[in-house]
């Protein structure tokens, strides 16, 4: 059987051709959506001017609290040494509460591993570095 060519030829060429729209305007406003949002956008790598330092950190204050103490918790909490001496009498809970200068001035080494908390603390300190938290 013959292929008939010149039919399928002249069938082709008088056919108009037919654009859906629906797929490009679809794509469109896909498009504008995306660029809508992302323009739309605040960077986040800056702080706003109204926020005060004490909001900015996460230290107690007189208007957020007036404890001295940070209560610091370790899953299976075992011991804790401040400047070699132990303390893990003060261990409640899994946990021991840390003078706030402590945790400024100090240097806190915490390991979950062993179940340890090391703590270098100033030398004026070293009797209030921790104590039992109230739990």
């Amino acid at each position: 059987m013959a292929i008939d060519t010149k039919r399928f030829k002249d069938k082709v060429e008088h056919q108009t051709p037919n654009i859906n729209l629906v797929p490009l305007l679809d794509v469109i406003f896909t498009i504008m959506i995306f660029l809508l949002v992302m323009l739309s956008q605040h960077p986040v790598d800056t702080l706003p001017d109204d926020y005060s330092p004490e909001q900015i950190s996460a230290k107690p204050t007189t208007s957020t609290g007036d404890s001295e103490y940070y209560l610091l918790p370790l899953n299976g909490l075992r011991k804790v040494t401040v400047n070699g001496v132990d303390h893990s009498s003060d261990i409640r809970s899994g946990s021991i509460a840390v003078h706030t200068r402590v945790m400024d001035e100090g240097q806190i080494m915490m390991d979950s591993s062993t179940g340890s908390i090391t703590i270098n603390a100033p030398e004026d300190l070293v009797d209030v570095a921790v104590k039992p938290p109230v739990l």
